[in-house]
């Protein structure tokens, strides 16, 4: 098997005074909001979603040079925003956030705002490193699914959530009008409603493809909740920067239309799998790239018999990688091997080329790693189209 990682990172920092006297406008502003926080890289990436903590390091020294997006107002309260079909009201800069997944989470910490955050829920893999030392510091509720009570014994000003499952009109943690009830705003991120249905069973079914302006909404509305616009801005225009040149990595290769196909887990090793839909985070990210989504569907993760994969018979298969383990599946070499030796998946054109890539879990999930997932799957049809 082939395994793609990420480049190796520099190490840097937000910090030094004499910047400062460099800064104008916007500049001087986000310093000033910023200067408690120490954003690194680093110098080894591990994992591939790592590097998305790069972004807000090198968009913030790019003000240094006057490249800055133009200045936010700031947040006048109460703010109210429509989000996912409800109207939410924020009265003050929320103190006391619990954040129920991993992408809202680290959007936060990407923001600066880990000191708010006094709770967590729904992680498939480790928080990203740069944020591993205010995360050691904020309670985790539960690895999955926390219960109604344990959120609100954090007492909570607001809670967000990663997935309507967990906070919407059916919602397995809570729903909204019972957050309602108790005075305790909620934001749901637009990724998982907006162009999604998620009324039946399942993990729900997209009627429009993701993109991720869903993502830069997520982050421009937290930076209007948390009156960090400034911060927002910084961070969306290092993040579309990386996306812009991941994919123009890839704009003259032949290979093109390549099918792939995304391989996210399995209830049963040796059944049907959990196949990325078409107009999913995982689609999204094909489609950046030139590259084809074998499956065609419209649900978000539809299971797949592996006799269906193989008469599609992708050139290239992305085997998700978590620390999840709900599923044997999940582990990524149960996957793998399953590849190697299971009668019909060894004969799949993918296989026998090793043209597989190892993905982690976040850059399947509406969020800063899907950047990760452009980058690191950019790489992998790069080689692809050099090969003979």
């Amino acid at each position: 098997m082939t395994f793609f990682s990420m480049p190796t990172c520099m190490r840097g920092a937000v910090r030094r005074r004499p910047i400062a006297a460099r800064l104008t406008g916007l500049c001087r502003r986000l310093y000033q909001k910023c200067n408690f926080v120490t954003f690194r890289v680093p110098s080894v990436s591990i994992r591939l979603r790592a590097a998305h903590a790069s972004t807000f390091t090198a968009a913030a020294l790019a003000c240094a040079f006057a490249t800055c997006p133009a200045s936010a107002a700031p947040t006048q309260y109460p703010l109210t925003l429509e989000n996912c079909r409800e109207s939410v009201t924020i009265t003050a800069p929320p103190r006391r956030v619990v954040a129920i997944g991993q992408t809202q989470t680290e959007i936060l910490y990407a923001l600066g705002l880990g000191d708010r955050v006094v709770g967590t829920a729904v992680w498939f893999s480790p928080v990203a490193k740069p944020y591993e030392a205010v995360n050691a510091g904020v309670k985790r509720l539960a690895d999955n699914d926390p219960s109604f009570e344990a959120v609100l014994a954090q007492e909570p000003d607001l809670v967000t959530a990663m997935f309507e499952w967990h906070v919407g009109p059916n919602g397995i943690v809570g729903k909204r009008d019972q957050f309602a009830k108790v005075k305790v705003p909620t934001y749901v991120s637009p990724a998982d409603c907006v162009g999604k249905d998620n009324s039946g069973a399942g993990d729900g079914v997209r009627t429009q493809m993701f993109t991720m302006e869903l993502v830069y909404r997520n982050i421009r509305e937290f930076g209007q909740i948390f009156d960090v616009a400034d911060r927002a801005e910084v961070l969306i225009a290092a993040l579309q920067a990386r996306e812009d040149k991941a994919v123009q990595a890839v704009a003259d290769l032949k290979a093109r239309d390549v099918p792939v196909l995304v391989w996210f887990s399995s209830r049963d090793l040796k059944g049907d799998g959990f196949m990325a839909g078409k107009n999913g985070v995982p689609a999204y990210i094909l489609s950046k790239l030139g590259a084809r989504n074998i499956i065609t569907t419209n649900e978000e993760w539809p299971l797949v018999g592996w006799e269906s994969v193989a008469a599609a018979n992708p050139a290239v298969i992305v085997a998700v990688r978590m620390d999840r383990r709900r599923f044997p599946a999940d582990d990524i070499e149960k996957k793998l091997d399953f590849l190697k030796t299971d009668a019909v998946a060894s004969k799949l054109d993918a296989v026998r080329a090793n043209r597989v890539v190892v993905m982690d879990v976040g850059a399947t999930r509406a969020g800063l790693d899907t950047i990760d997932g452009i980058e690191t799957l950019a790489r992998a049809i790069a080689d692809l189209g050099r090969s003979p």
